[in-house]
């Protein structure tokens, strides 16, 4: 039996990825930053809760980072936590960085440091990219990051390549484009959306508060991009990759498709607040997924009405 480390196994990308891990027999260990206050409802909603063993691990402390790592002895470590909003780290800038770029740095140097020979992944993000103007980005593409967000994780995927090449270690990035679930907490815009529709659907008389429509996003499933990360680690040799949808479609299309489930005209319940508008962001993202397609054998099949749809039904679904 394989054994498994989760660092932010709360969150939607690390429940749906210990379900997975579960379902092919390994043993799953998760960490947040107070396990015993968790409540870690995410894992109750899979109906996996009472299957994974969770301790308490702040990443920027390497002594807690080392101490855990001691304790499970994993063979692979998924590294998904830290701030993970946009819009938050232009507020949070520091803990941003902190959280991502230092608590990578001490997985990697823990993990090194015990000379073990776990399989490490980071949760890499195509914020790195910044504006592309409409091409798709592959691994290739330099980065230009637009956020503190995109800035941090732009120093984690090069620590992850400076660990791989100067110390032997397994250890990869996946680039991941938007992903949504009906995990999603609604601090994201695109829970705020389905949530806000399926309100006014029951007879809210709300008025849907949006800043920029026009921006452009590759959106996925995040069941299906766990499917990649976890492929990622069974290669022979750790390597980098982008993963996405390679379709894009605009925020004005997300909140149309919305509402269009539960019967509304976007345009009667949606109105534009500027302030929400971000101090910079990225117009159009669009991935180029042609290496995963091909080396993992992983392509996406839920395209963004696809993932809108799952959404609305489950949120409709929780409230019946």
């Amino acid at each position: 039996m394989k054994t498994a480390l989760i660092c932010g196994i709360s969150g939607q990308d690390g429940s749906y990825l210990a379900q997975l891990l579960l379902d092919r027999g390994y043993e799953v260990w998760g960490t947040s930053r107070d396990a015993q206050m968790s409540s870690f409802r995410n894992l109750s909603r899979l109906e996996i809760r009472d299957r994974v063993k969770v301790e308490s691990m702040s990443l920027t402390d390497f002594r807690s980072v080392l101490q855990v790592l001691d304790k499970c002895q994993p063979d692979e470590v998924y590294n998904l936590a830290g701030q993970s909003s946009v819009g938050l780290s232009f507020e949070q800038p520091v803990e941003t960085l902190a959280s991502i770029a230092t608590g990578t740095l001490n997985l990697l140097e823990a993990i090194r440091f015990t000379g073990a020979t776990t399989k490490f992944y980071n949760a890499g993000s195509s914020e790195c990219f910044g504006d592309t103007g409409g091409s798709p980005a592959d691994e290739n593409t330099p980065f230009r990051p637009r956020s503190p967000y995109a800035v941090a994780k732009s120093a984690a995927f090069w620590e992850v390549s400076n660990y791989r090449e100067a110390y032997g270690l397994f250890a990869c990035s996946g680039i991941l484009y938007n992903h949504e679930s009906p995990l999603r907490p609604e601090r994201f815009v695109t829970q705020k959306i389905v949530s806000a529709a399926c309100r006014i659907a029951k007879g809210s008389q709300e008025k849907l508060q949006l800043g920029n429509t026009s921006v452009c996003r590759d959106w996925g499933y995040a069941k299906e991009y766990v499917e990649a990360m976890y492929l990622m680690l069974q290669q022979p040799q750790a390597d980098d990759y982008a993963i996405a949808t390679g379709e894009t479609y605009s925020l004005q299309e997300f909140v149309e498709a919305a509402f269009a489930c539960v019967d509304l005209n976007w345009q009667d319940w949606v109105v534009t607040n500027e302030t929400l508008f971000r101090p910079t962001d990225i117009a159009i993202s669009r991935g180029n997924p042609s290496k995963a397609n091909q080396k993992l054998a992983w392509e996406a099949r839920s395209k963004m009405p696809d993932v809108v749809r799952l959404m609305v039904e489950a949120k409709l679904n929780k409230e019946n």
